[in-house]
Order: structure tokens, then sequence, then C-alpha cells
């Protein structure tokens, strides 16, 4: 005789539900007022962090005879090039993961709905200090383990190449957009946020929107 199982069946998976954005004010992500401080920001600690790992690993892997000058400038290329893919991949499957549980709901609020929600909160455009130190260096262990003497031109393209993210993610959302090429940044990126969240990953870059086919559509620009 067959039995019948009583158990409900696990919700399907689906995409974090877009949010209204408010223009003005900030969320409380935490009763601690110690972590809720944290949890803060200005944008030139982590800017400059990442820009003195990028200088620093450059300089070392120099100095120390890890790397020549041309190979210097080849694996720095490269590290640059693998930020652009690894920027697309961490806004599109981590920072937008599917809210099939309440403990996932939570957790993408967290990382990325917050600034989703509050778009225009300065303070919350990039990682507090202390989750960059350990994001910087759990990078260098990882790049020095995975790829041995390369990993200093590689991290310090890598690193460089989050700089400049930061940086760009703080300009779009800070700034008015310019009347020149840059405005690209500002269009590209209001499109993920107002109009098209589900397209539109890329920050800095938007090659991997191109090559993999998420560029917003035309009739909604």
């Amino acid at each position: 005789m067959q039995s019948v199982s009583t158990e409900e069946p696990e919700p399907a998976a689906t995409p974090a539900q877009p949010v209204r954005p408010k223009h003005k004010g900030s969320a409380q992500l935490f009763q601690n007022p110690v972590l809720e401080r944290l949890s803060h920001t200005h944008i030139a600690l982590p800017v400059a962090i990442f820009a003195l790992t990028a200088i620093l690993s450059m300089y070392y892997g120099l100095t120390h005879g890890f790397m020549s000058g041309l190979s210097a400038i080849g694996l720095f290329l490269v590290g640059l090039f693998a930020f652009t893919y690894a920027e697309y991949a961490v806004h599109r499957y981590l920072y937008h993961m599917p809210t099939s549980t309440p403990s996932r709901a939570k957790l993408q609020y967290t990382l990325h709905g917050v600034h989703h929600e509050y778009p225009k909160d300065k303070t919350r455009l990039a990682m507090p200090p202390i989750v960059t130190v350990f994001v910087a260096s759990l990078l260098f262990f990882i790049f020095r383990l995975s790829f041995g003497s390369y990993a200093f031109g590689l991290l310090a393209g890598f690193t460089f190449g989050y700089a400049m993210y930061l940086f760009v993610h703080y300009a779009t959302h800070a700034y008015a957009p310019p009347k020149n090429f840059l405005k690209v940044w500002w269009t590209h990126h209001a499109q993920h946020h107002y109009r098209q969240e589900p397209v539109a990953f890329g920050v800095s870059s938007t090659l991997w929107d191109h090559l993999i086919g998420t560029m917003p559509g035309k009739k909604a620009q």
C-alpha cells in the first residue's frame, strides 16, 4: 500500500520583490546601536582601503621580484577584467538571491534590499571599514593560495577595480548625471533601480550585461 505524505512541499524560489524607493531617510538594520552605527560608512574609507591594497600589492610584487614590469601590467589587466565579472555575478546572484524563506529574505534585505529601498542613503553605498578590511584580507589569501607569485599583480587589478566600482556606484547615487559620455553609467544604473530591477547588474561596466543578455530594454528607457 502506497503511503501518503503529509509534509507540505517546499515553497518555490522566487526573486526578491522590488521595493518602492524612498529618496530620504535611512533604514534601521540592527537593534544593537553599535552594530547599527558600524553599518554606516563614509565612501572614502572603503575606496581608500581597496586602492591602498592595489598599490601595496603591485609595489610588493615588483620590488620582491614576483613579476616584471610587462608581466605586472598583464596580470593587473587580467585581475581588473576578472573583477568586472565578479561585480556582475555578486550583484546578480548574491545580492538579488531568490527570497524563498524568511531568513533568505532578511539576508537579502540586509545585504542589498535596504539599498534599493533607500538608494540615496550615502552612508550605505559601500561596506563598513571592518568588513572591507576583512574582504581585502580574504582576497589576498585566496589569490595567494590560488595563483602563487602571480597573486600580487592579479590582486592589484582586482582591488583597483573594486575601488573604481565603489567610486562609480557612489557617484551615480550622490551626484546628478553629467552632460557627457559618462552619463551612460548613471542611465544604466538608474534602469536597475527605478524601472527594470531584473536587468542592468553591471555598475562600473556594462560588459557582462551585453554578453549575458541583461541589458535594459529600449522601451523602458
